[in-house]
Parts: structure tokens; C-alpha cells; sequence
């Protein structure tokens, strides 16, 4: 593979079968995540997984633009890349880390479920892409599905935990990133957009990692630092070069929506591996976002 193999030159309004493989690779390695943040979340804090794993994923990130000698970011560029360090390396692994301490797996994936709304409304904010008025109905009722499932879950509909208010936040963050970055990828490359946004966020990362072992030196089983592991290595840097590829094919609109599957997934393994209840509620949403899935990845995207 050379340093620029992951350039895409396919015209942004052609939703590709290519495009829709790439984005469903990354939302299968990231559908992972949540269940497996709980896991880590035995014995490690949630500083430590939110801001150590971003530091494996740096150091993977080095070598592997060091030894393929990727070709650097240049002015703007530079900015970009800060931006979306800021949404997927720094903001949405720390926000999802801490509200995972309350919040059940299940539940938090299905509110996570709004992040391919939010994406796609970056992408027409940033990219210009201009999706029809069918798409918005399909997208806002899979968010609408996934905020009312978050309010019922806290005993009908009342206002949302704070565990909720993190996960939105992180997922404004991740809609940032994952519309800056599918951009930004036409340009860089899928694998050197994420390898060069951990590069940029690697020192913050670092003093925050050292922190949390200062104030919460971290003692676990074997079983949550192969957690950890995953986060650092899959979730954090092998994943982002499917997703960001998929995302640079585009539309970015479009191939976003195939994460609503995440939730889905992320609760059938949270039930094989945290053995967490199933119950009618989250069945429910989980079917309401493929539907708004699948009807969304269907309609048609513009250019403006």
C-alpha cells in the first residue's frame, strides 16, 4: 500500500456498494465499543480508557505514517485535522467513557443511535451536500426513535440523565469529526486522516493518561485490559480506516446512516457479553433505526 492508496477520487454523489462496505466494516468494529468500554470499565477509570486508548492508537499512528512516509498535512489542512482529533480522538471517547459508568450498554448505544442524523446535518453544514426531503423524514425518525427510547428508559418520558447529556454530547462531537474527516480523506486518505488527527491529539492524551494514573492508578483483570486493547487498537485506529474510506467514497450523508445499524449490534453484544436484558423497549427502537436506516441510505443525495 502506498502513502496515498486510500485517496478517493469517486464522484461525491455516487453512493457506491464499495462506499456502503467500507462504512459497514467500520460500523461493525465500532458497534464493539460500547460493550466493551463497560468491560474495561472494571478496574480501569474512565479518564484512563477515554484518553489511554487514544494514546495506543497515537503510537500505532506513528509508526505506521513513519514507516509508509505519508505525505504531511499542509496549511488549512492542519486545522482540519485538529478538528477532527477534537470530535472522534478526544471529545467522543472521554464523553462516552464517563457516561458509561451509569449508563447500561444497551441504552447508551441506541442513544448513540442519533450520531447519523447529526452527521449527516454536518455534512450538509460543511460538505454541501443537499439530501432530499425523503431522507431528512427517514434520519429524524430514526433520532426521534432514539431520543424517545432514552426518555422512556427513565421511566416514561422525563428529562434526560446526565449519562444522556454526555452521550449527546458525544455524539455532536463524532458528527464534527466524521463529517470533517470524510471530507478531509479525499484529500489525505482514509488511514492517514485518523492517523494524523491521533498524532495531533497525542500530547493532550498523554497528560491526561498520565493524570488519571496519578489520581486512580489502574487495577484490573486480564479480561479488561484486553478491553482496553481493543479500544486502543480497533476502535480508535483500524476501524476509523474503513469508516473514513467509506465516508470519502460518499455521499457523506448517505453511507452515515449505515451506523444506525451500531446500535443494533452493540446491543446483541452487549447481551452475549455483559449479559444485559433484553426487553421490549430496546427491541423496538433497535428495529425503528434499521428501518430509518435502510430507507435513508435509499434516497437520493445532491450537491449544492
Amino acid at each position: 500500500m502506498s502513502p496515498q492508496s486510500s485517496v478517493i477520487v469517486t464522484p461525491a454523489r455516487v453512493l457506491s456498494r464499495s462506499g456502503l462496505g467500507w462504512g459497514f466494516l467500520g460500523v461493525l468494529a465500532f458497534s464493539f465499543t460500547v460493550p466493551v468500554t463497560k468491560v474495561a470499565l472494571v478496574g480501569l477509570s474512565p479518564l484512563f480508557i477515554g484518553s489511554g486508548r487514544a494514546v495506543i492508537a497515537a503510537l500505532l499512528a506513528a509508526i505506521t505514517l513513519a514507516t509508509l512516509r505519508a505525505r504531511r498535512p499542509t496549511g488549512v489542512q492542519w486545522a482540519r485535522v485538529a478538528i477532527v482529533a477534537g470530535g472522534v480522538v478526544v471529545g467522543f471517547p472521554l464523553l462516552t467513557s464517563f457516561a458509561l459508568t451509569t449508563a447500561p450498554a444497551g441504552h447508551s448505544a441506541v442513544v448513540i443511535g442519533l450520531l447519523p442524523a447529526a452527521t449527516a446535518v454536518a455534512a450538509v453544514l460543511r460538505g454541501g451536500e443537499r439530501p432530499t426531503r425523503r431522507f431528512w423524514i427517514f434520519a429524524g425518525s430514526g433520532a426521534v426513535a432514539a431520543m424517545l427510547f432514552a426518555s422512556v428508559q427513565h421511566g416514561g418520558l422525563a428529562p434526560l440523565a446526565w449519562s444522556d447529556l454526555l452521550l449527546l454530547g458525544a455524539v455532536v462531537a463524532a458528527a464534527v469529526g466524521y463529517a470533517e474527516g470524510g471530507l478531509l480523506a479525499r484529500e489525505l486518505g482514509s488511514w492517514q486522516t485518523i492517523s494524523w488527527a491521533l498524532v495531533v491529539a497525542a500530547p493532550l492524551m498523554v497528560a491526561l493518561t498520565a493524570l488519571s494514573v496519578v489520581q486512580q492508578p489502574p487495577t484490573a483483570a486480564i479480561g479488561s485490559w484486553l478491553a482496553f486493547g481493543y479500544l486502543g487498537v480497533v476502535s480508535m485506529f483500524l476501524g476509523f480506516f474503513a469508516w473514513y474510506r467509506g465516508l470519502a467514497i460518499g455521499p457523506i450523508a448517505r453511507v452515515s446512516q449505515i451506523q444506525l445499524l451500531q446500535p443494533v449490534l452493540s446491543i446483541v453484544w452487549a447481551a452475549l457479553i455483559l449479559r444485559e436484558r433484553l426487553d421490549w423497549a430496546t427491541v423496538l427502537g433497535g428495529l425503528a433505526v434499521i428501518l430509518c436506516a435502510g430507507l435513508a441510505v435509499r434516497t437520493r443525495v445532491d450537491r449544492k
